[in-house]
């Protein structure tokens, strides 16, 4: 219950602070939690970013009161947050599809985006299986991609499924360095309101990592075309989530994760903290490998 009242003070913080400066430390103490925490749990639950929320929010309000004919644009874009009336119109534009002076004109369409409010429901009563474990410094050599939106949205599952699929070679190459032939290292990280970035990556020893780039070993001189690098993940503490075995596991990986957010964290002594996400797919045998699972690795520190 904690939890759920958190949530509602926090959104109507910032309902009660669209026409000033939010501040997200604030907004994140209305629901008893860090800055971090609360950002990235919002998203997981909304499907789209805090900074999303308030930016169309505001947007709304705004096209709401052009088309009333309140205030000159300029006033109006001022009123909400934004510096010039061409940065206003632009994002006036990208969001309703037509322009603040269109607005104003009889029979346009506007976008309305209303405010989130909570309801309190009967959830749970499922078993969910995990474990707490501090892991040791961990060293992947892989490669990114800047993904849109969340990472736990339907575009994710198609900007992954397109990443995976457009990069066989990279795969290949990384297979052919892994201590672990059998397990794609997933690493999500560099979240804000713009993406995040999404790596593939696996083990590697010590040689492979001294010699990537050494023509004389690899018998190649374009190896820095794959863009590589070399991904370090600090000693942490995870709480660690697993799918069922089965030959695709990742719709229950998706859901997995949204149980994460809406039952173990809010009940739990843990947060979230800022540092890498690992998912870990033990994919197995290429083309139907029936027992295959993903782990879900997720930073975590005592609240």
């Amino acid at each position: 219950m904690e939890w759920i009242t958190g949530m509602q003070k926090a959104i109507d913080y910032i309902e009660e602070n669209l026409t000033e400066e939010i501040d997200c430390e604030k907004i994140a103490a209305e629901c008893f939690s860090s800055r971090y925490h609360f950002q990235r749990v919002f998203g997981i639950l909304c499907g789209y970013t805090l900074g999303e929320y308030i930016r169309r929010r505001r947007l709304s309000l705004a096209g709401a009161e052009l088309a009333n004919g309140k205030g000159k644009v300029i006033d109006i874009a001022l009123k909400y947050g934004y510096d010039s009336p061409d940065s206003f119109a632009k994002a006036f534009q990208k969001f309703h599809g037509i322009t603040p002076s269109q607005a104003r004109a009889d029979g346009n369409k506007l976008k309305s985006f209303s405010r989130l409010s909570i309801k309190i429901s009967l959830e749970g009563g499922t078993i969910m299986n995990y474990r707490i474990e501090t892991k040791p410094e961990l060293t992947l050599l892989g490669y990114k991609k800047h993904f849109e939106g969340m990472p736990y949205d339907e575009l994710r599952n198609k900007q992954e499924e397109h990443f995976f699929i457009s990069t066989r070679a990279h795969q290949w190459m990384l297979k052919g360095m892994a201590n672990d032939k059998l397990t794609n290292y997933c690493v999500l990280t560099n979240l804000d309101d713009n993406g995040y970035d999404f790596y593939i990556a696996a083990t590697a020893d010590k040689y492979e990592f001294d010699n990537l780039y050494n023509s004389e070993v690899t018998g190649i001189d374009f190896m820095d075309k794959f863009g590589f690098e070399e991904i370090v993940i600090p000693k942490r503490t995870y709480a660690i989530f697993e799918t069922a075995k089965s030959k695709m596991p990742i719709p229950e990986y998706f859901d997995i994760r949204k149980q994460i957010a809406t039952e173990w964290l809010s009940n739990n002594e843990y947060q979230m903290i800022n540092a890498p996400e690992l998912a870990i797919y033990h994919w197995g045998i290429v083309g139907g490998y029936p027992e295959r699972t993903i782990e879900i690795w997720i930073p975590i520190e005592r609240k």
